[in-house]
């Protein structure tokens, strides 16, 4: 049996994702086969924290002449919507979740403290992080950066809409090209649009290694952490 390539991961998923291209707000049969996927890794061993983003409800820049903290407020409170969505996906999958939030709302989630998601993660729960930082002005990409030194994952995976990362938009470019592997300060030179620039930096000064794909597939959740050739890793 292969063994996978990460102990602990936190994988990062998009709004966006959750609602996979439809109109519905969520996509309950897409997300049942990112359960089945989850389940699949933890089965094999591994750790599983997961932050999600709320682009099918709310995005902080939509507002328009909004006040930007409460603006952001309003994306974070979209993401502890999703979050309990995923968790009673998972729980429906029989994979034992736990959702935890920055901000306290005690009535609907765990408070999060990096102590508290490591121990639910050696217990073998899955650990769905919701509200961001729990400040505004700050992405659900830094968010999944800053979780994921906390936790000490082996690896930030993010899941997008594009299979990897380009040195150009694909669908505008042809002549794109396709990465395996780049380095943060590539990506800040080249402005490669991999993850927002806060989280480079963050992932650049505190080594974390991250690995983009697509998740069109699913699946490819399980063959990025088992190793395989799937997307783009990044590193220092």
């Amino acid at each position: 049996m292969i063994s996978p390539k990460y102990r602990r991961v936190l994988l990062k998923l998009s709004g966006e994702a959750l609602a996979n291209s439809g109109e519905e707000i969520l996509n309950f049969d897409f997300i049942a086969k990112v359960a089945e996927q989850i389940k699949r890794c933890t089965e094999a061993g591994v750790q599983m924290a997961v932050i999600v983003g709320a682009g099918n409800i709310w995005r902080g820049r939509q507002a328009s002449g909004m006040e930007q903290c409460r603006a952001d407020q309003m994306g974070m409170l979209a993401t502890v919507i999703n979050s309990l969505a995923l968790q009673d996906v998972f729980l429906r999958h029989a994979i034992p979740t736990v959702v935890m939030t920055a901000t306290p709302m005690k009535a609907f989630a765990d408070p999060y403290t990096a102590r508290d998601a490591i121990a639910a993660l050696e217990e073998g729960k899955v650990v769905i992080i919701g509200g961001g930082t729990g400040s505004p002005f700050f992405s659900t990409d830094t968010a999944g950066a800053l979780r994921a030194a906390e936790i000490h994952a082996d690896c930030l995976l993010m899941a997008k809409n594009i299979d990897a990362i380009y040195s150009a938009d694909p669908k505008k470019d042809p002549n794109a090209v396709r990465y395996s592997e780049v380095t943060y300060r590539q990506i800040i030179a080249e402005d490669l649009r991999a993850m927002d620039m806060s989280s480079t930096i963050f992932c650049m000064d505190n080594g974390i290694n991250g690995y983009a794909f697509g998740l069109a597939d699913p699946e490819n959740i399980y063959r990025a952490v088992m190793g395989e050739p799937v997307g783009t890793a990044i590193h220092n």
